[in-house]
Order: C-alpha cells, then structure tokens, then sequence
C-alpha cells in the first residue's frame, strides 16, 4: 500500500472515517465521516504522530515550532513533535494555546515554547471545513509577537466548497493569509482507497463520487 492507503486503512481501523448518511455542520448530507476524536489511545496517537510527521518532512516544511490550536490541535503537536525527534532527528518547539489566559502562576496564553519575533510556525489540526481555527488562532500568536506562520498541516482535505463561495476551505485559508496547507490525503484519495477495495465500504462509492460532482471545489 502507499503512504496514503496506509493512512486511510488507519483511519477506518481506529472508526475516524466512518461512512453512511450524515448531516454536516453545514447541513449538508454527506456520505462520509471523519471523527478525529476515535483516536483514543496512546498507540493510535503515536502512529498518527507518524503519518504527520511525514507530511511535516515530505513537503519540507521550515518551521522552528508546531502549534496546535486547543484542543484538537494539541495532542497532534505533542505527538508529532516526538515522532520528529525519535524517527528523523528533527528537534522542533511545541505549543498550544489556552482557551482562557492564565492570570496566576507562570500566567499567560501559551503554554509551550513561547511566540517569539521572527519564529516559524507551522499550525496543526485535524480538518479544516471552515478554516475557524487559523482564524481564531492567528490573531493571538501575532498579538504576542511578528511571527511568521508558514504553513498549515491537516489530516484531510475535503476539497468541497465553502457555503460563501466556490474555493474550499483550504483555498480560502491559502488565498486569505498566504499561509500553504498540507493534508495528509484528501476525499479523492479516499475515493481511490474504496474503488481499490483498500477498505471496506465500497457500495458508497456512488454517493461519494456525487457528493464530490455537487458540491466540490476546483483544484
């Protein structure tokens, strides 16, 4: 199998990709799945921490520091920081964000190597559809200091548009702040995985291939 499959089996073995008839966030209905909240042990977060530290090194990424927004972002950071270190000898800064500043002890918003002028970081979380969490996101870190966000790492790229527009939310996120995204796989690889039989679930292969037609975005 590619790196891709290998990543895509993962997901459906931990329940992360699930498919059947769903209701987004958005209101539409869509075949598909991604539960980022079934990796729930500690040996499906260290492989995940793999598979993004692969992205990390493939797509050479210049980053001093990984940030994972809380609080999906923040196991990702940790487990891929550590994998970045044991497998490639990469020593990179972690840090994560309070949801509420810290007003006692060592105090503050970040906990972590802290944003420093000049530093590169790469954001980390599970999927963007909205792009809600570099938006929320970005404003603190460049509060702190002139930070020099240069990439965004998902797990996956649903590549459907926005309900604003025609670019998906990984476009938009591009366009809006310059800031590249890397995904670890995208819904057409998934496509792939089902029409390979490299999982189980291939009778949703028409619903997900007219869920792509209706609503995706032009790459």
């Amino acid at each position: 199998m590619t790196y891709k499959e290998q990543f895509i089996r993962f997901m459906a073995d931990c329940g992360v990709l699930v498919f059947g008839d769903f209701t987004l966030k958005s209101g539409r209905k869509s075949p598909y799945f991604l539960n980022a909240g079934n990796y729930n042990t500690g040996a499906a977060l260290a492989r995940l921490g793999e598979f993004y530290a692969e992205c990390f090194v493939g797509n050479k990424v210049e980053a001093d520091t990984l940030f994972g927004p809380a609080y999906k972002g923040i196991p990702l950071a940790v487990s891929t920081a550590v994998t970045l270190s044991n497998k490639f000898g990469i020593d990179i800064n972690y840090c994560f964000d309070r949801k509420e500043a810290k007003d006692h002890g060592e105090g503050g918003l970040f906990v972590g190597k802290q944003p420093e002028n000049g530093e590169k970081i790469a954001i980390i979380d599970d999927v963007s559809t909205s792009g809600k969490a570099i938006r929320e996101v970005l404003p603190k870190l460049q509060k702190a200091a002139h930070v020099n966000v240069t990439s965004f790492l998902i797990t996956a790229d649903r590549m459907e548009k926005t309900l604003n527009g025609e670019l998906s939310a990984v476009q938009e996120i591009e366009k809006e702040f310059g800031i590249k995204v890397y995904s670890i796989i995208n819904i057409n690889d998934i496509i792939s995985a089902l029409g390979n039989k490299i999982i189980a679930g291939s009778e949703y292969l028409p619903a997900m291939k007219a869920y792509i037609e209706e609503y995706g975005a032009k790459y």
